[in-house]
Parts: C-alpha cells; sequence; structure tokens
C-alpha cells in the first residue's frame, strides 16, 4: 500500500533511473573507454617509467636502488621483472608476475589488492601494487563517485517531488468534499504548472456546481410557493363550481389550469436548460423573420434592422424573443422598439420600450428566477421570464444584458455568436 503514494512512485522512479545511469555507465566504461583510456595511460607512464629507471642491462643493485627510491617516493609496493618475467626488484611485497596469456598489463585483481601492470618499451614489466595507497580498484571509485551523485540528487528531488504531490493530495481532499456534500470546498491554486491550472479548473467546475444546485434550490423553493397560488384557486373553484355551476367560474378555473400549466413548463424548460450546457436542436434560423413574427402578436411594437441567418433552435429563440416583448409590455410602456443589428463576430436583438427601466439595484436581481421589483409584485407573472432569456442566450454561446441608462432609458440586449465567422 504504501508504494501507491503517488510522491513514492515518482521518487522511486527519479531514484531508479539516477541507479541505473550509474550502472549503464560503469559498464560503458568497462567495456569501451577503459581500455583506450588506460591503453593510453598506461604507454605514457610506462615510457615515464622507463626514463627513470636503469637501463635493461644495468647491475640488479642498481635497478634495485632505483625500484625502490621509486616506491618510497610514491608510497607504493613496486615489483620489477625482467622481459622473460624474472623478478629483478621488489619493494614490499612482490607483486604477481604478468601474465603469459591473454592481457599481461593494465589492471589486475590479486589477493594482495589491486595491482597495475605496465610493459616498459625495452621489455621489462613494473608491477605496482596499489592497495597501500589507493585500496581498490579505480573503477570502484568512479562507481562511488556517480552514487554520491545520484544520492546528492535524490535528496534534493524529494522536496521537489513532495511539493507536487502535496499539491495533488489538496485536490483530492476537495474532490473528496464536493462528493461527501460540501459543494463550499475550494483548493489552494498554488504554482503556474498544470497542477495549478488542474485546480483553478476544480475550483471553476465547483463554483458552477455550487451555484447550480443553490439556482435548483432556489427554483424548487420558489416553484413551490407559486405553485400553492393557482392551487388554490383551482381548488376553491372546483368547490364554488359544485354548489352553483356558474359558467364565469368554470371559465375562470380553466384560466388557472392554464396558468399552471404555463408555470410547470416554464420550470421544466429551465431544468433542461440547466442541464446542457448547449442546444441540442440546430438548423438555420432567420431571426429577422422569427422576430417578425413574435412582434406582429403585439401591439405598438416596431421592427428595425437586418442580421445574417443564425445557427440554433428556432422553438428556443422564438420563446427568447416573446419573453423579451412579454416583459417589455408587463413592466415598461408603448411603445416597444426591437432592433436588429449585426457586430462583427455577433448578431444583436435589443428590446427597449418607453418605461422607466429597471433600476440600478435590481439589475443583477433581475435574471434570478421568480425575483419580482417591490413595485411589481401585482403584475401578472412568476419572474421566469428574463431567466429563461439568460439561459436561451448562453445555450446559444451568447449572453444578455441591461442596456446602460447612457445608451437607452429601458432597454435590453441579447447577443449572439455570429455562427459564419466560427
Amino acid at each position: 500500500m504504501l508504494m501507491r503514494r503517488l510522491y513514492l512512485q515518482i521518487y522511486a522512479t527519479i531514484i531508479a533511473s539516477l541507479v541505473l545511469v550509474v550502472v549503464v555507465s560503469g559498464l560503458l566504461w568497462n567495456l569501451v573507454g577503459r581500455d583506450h583510456f588506460d591503453g593510453a595511460m598506461f604507454e605514457a607512464t610506462g615510457r615515464l617509467a622507463y626514463l627513470l629507471l636503469p637501463a635493461a642491462d644495468a647491475p640488479d643493485e642498481r635497478q634495485r636502488a632505483a625500484v625502490e627510491k621509486i616506491g618510497a617516493e610514491l608510497g607504493v609496493d613496486i615489483s620489477l621483472f625482467d622481459r622473460d618475467r624474472r623478478l629483478i626488484a621488489a619493494v614490499g611485497p612482490p607483486g604477481p608476475p604478468p601474465r603469459r596469456f591473454g592481457r599481461p598489463g593494465g589492471w589486475r585483481r590479486w589477493r594482495g589488492g589491486p595491482t597495475w601492470t605496465l610493459n616498459l618499451p625495452d621489455g621489462r614489466w613494473l608491477v605496482v601494487n596499489l592497495a597501500r595507497r589507493f585500496g581498490g580498484h579505480p573503477l570502484i571509485g568512479f562507481a562511488l563517485f556517480l552514487g554520491s551523485v545520484a544520492f546528492g540528487v535524490g535528496l534534493g528531488a524529494y522536496p521537489l517531488v513532495r511539493r507536487l504531490t502535496r499539491r495533488l493530495e489538496r485536490l483530492q481532499v476537495g474532490v473528496e468534499r464536493i462528493g461527501a456534500g460540501d459543494f463550499a470546498a475550494r483548493v489552494e491554486v498554488s504554482g503556474r504548472d498544470e497542477v495549478a491550472r488542474l485546480a483553478q479548473s476544480f475550483n471553476e467546475a465547483a463554483e458552477k456546481i455550487d451555484t447550480l444546485l443553490g439556482a435548483h434550490r432556489l427554483l424548487l423553493a420558489n416553484a413551490s410557493h407559486e405553485l400553492r397560488t393557482p392551487l388554490s384557486r383551482i381548488r376553491l373553484g372546483i368547490e364554488m363550481l359544485n354548489r352553483d355551476g356558474d359558467e364565469a367560474r368554470r371559465t375562470a378555473l380553466y384560466q388557472d389550469i392554464a396558468e399552471l400549466d404555463l408555470l410547470i413548463d416554464e420550470i421544466l424548460l429551465m431544468s433542461r436548460l440547466d442541464a446542457r450546457s448547449r442546444v441540442d436542436r440546430v438548423e438555420t434560423v432567420d431571426m429577422v423573420a422569427l422576430a417578425a413574427e413574435e412582434c406582429a402578436r403585439f401591439e405598438d411594437v416596431s421592427l428595425s434592422g437586418a442580421a445574417p441567418v443564425l445557427q440554433g433552435d428556432s422553438r428556443l429563440l422564438r420563446r427568447l424573443v416573446r419573453n423579451l416583448l412579454e416583459n417589455a409590455h408587463k413592466h415598461g410602456a408603448p411603445p416597444v422598439q426591437a432592433v436588429i443589428a449585426s457586430e462583427p463576430g455577433a448578431v444583436t436583438l435589443t428590446i427597449s420600450d418607453a418605461g422607466d427601466g429597471i433600476r440600478e439595484a435590481e439589475r443583477n436581481k433581475v435574471f434570478q428566477p421568480f425575483y419580482r421589483a417591490p413595485d411589481r409584485q401585482n403584475v401578472k407573472g412568476y419572474g421566469l421570464g428574463l431567466p429563461l432569456v439568460r439561459q436561451i442566450a448562453e445555450a446559444h454561446g451568447g449572453s444578455v444584458a441591461i442596456v446602460p441608462r447612457a445608451e437607452a432609458r429601458s432597454a435590453i440586449r441579447v447577443t449572439l455568436p455570429d455562427t459564419r465567422t466560427m
């Protein structure tokens, strides 16, 4: 279970890679590089030793004295052999005679320690026992050096790996809190890498989920409240109808049922739009023709402007235009003007009227479901018109906003993307 932790897996991968580098470097050096290096080094060292030693035909005492001097200066055990591998002189325990077969010179393991055999230019052999001076084969020292480097890199890599995975662990905790129902959970965004972008995306997704759930809770709470009114009227109407059979009461009852059906239809439409980010039905829509048909349903409405055809759901876009016109007639004053314009990359629909418009303090609230201004509580409707307009516009990749008073006193503008430029 321990090695399943991500930071340990990453750290183990780094250490294994360093160990592999050490092993491969040692093998390559032993198989390829050492021969080339040793050959050049042995040849140069052999020539130096040849220059320091007496000639091969010098008396043994003179050669022995020279060997003892070199051994004392270097602090190593040295043995000198003639070309027939006969020992001439030795400082310390005599080293092994050069091998007659295989590779006679170079590094050699011996019971007394690692030895270094040099073939002098005149045929003599100089065997140097390095155990007393260096204590091991140079390849071991090279491996120890690489191992030290790997150890240092490993120590430096641990805090970096731990810092990376600690951020992932925080992200995991945030996901678990969301799964447990804490939709206000957020994670700290630190750094500027992919993990930081992932944490930021998580926070954005959590914010959208929290907002969506809040909207649904508000929708359900308001819907339950709004449904009581027509249901109460229907219950009362049925009781009165059973008593006197008044035709006017029967008509009012049918109107209450139609009102209730419209409310349920709007609630269901809002729920469907909340559940998807884009429209499912895409077709070619002539916004000018569609707006003209809807404007004809109302009095004192004028339409002007031109725009290219769009790609979208004609039923939803028709509902968008109708809701804007109904909102202008309910809460504004005639005449109502609808203006369609084409901008770079977008098509705009602006519905304006001669009313006082929406007050500044309420401009951020009118797109909330079931919201009605304090002075509009008696106006017929449920406060779902503009929220539906916003959802339909966003489902088409657009937006809706209240036009600033500096531009128009009472106007709402919908902006939809021009699909020809996408």
